[in-house]
């Protein structure tokens, strides 16, 4: 299996395909969305020290992931996400592995992230990869269902 992750535009059809499976399976796992579950504005990732990535399989395109920036130094993941029929490969992984690298190449001395309490795989992964549970941040304060996650490069 050839796995390739790849900066895309996620304004393409297959991107905005897999960010919208984002949403619907957020929206399955929790009663009410979390703060930032619905649009995803691409120009976010039009910024400079910004990308969008997709993942593929053998051409189809199977998960995506973001870096956003929030300070100078600070860096956000945001859109981590992999196909539910596509998992348990090392795909989301990948995708990490490839936003790391690049928050690296961009001088970000930080990265942050949001997951929710009910998605345990990904709890799971960015523990084993290295992030610490931090306070939550803004905008997630008084969500009780956010997770927040942060990284020193």
């Amino acid at each position: 299996m050839t796995i390739t992750v790849s900066p895309e535009d996620p304004r393409a059809p297959e991107a905005q395909a897999l960010l919208n499976a984002f949403v619907d399976e957020v929206r399955h796992r929790y009663e009410a969305a979390p703060a930032d579950v619905g649009y995803f504005d691409p120009e976010v990732v039009s910024v400079p020290k910004s990308v969008f990535l997709v993942a593929r399989v053998e051409g189809r395109a199977v998960g995506c992931g973001a870096l956003v920036p929030l300070e100078d130094d600070v860096v956000e993941i945001k859109r981590m996400f992999v196909l539910p029929q596509e998992r348990g490969h090392g795909i989301a992984k990948k995708i990490l592995d490839r936003l790391q690298s690049l928050a690296q190449e961009f001088d970000y001395d930080r990265i942050r992230l949001e997951t929710g309490t009910k998605q345990p795989e990904s709890i799971a992964l960015y523990g084993k990869s290295g992030f610490y549970r931090v306070p939550n941040f803004p905008p997630f304060e008084n969500d009780h269902t956010a997770v927040c996650f942060e990284k020193r490069i």
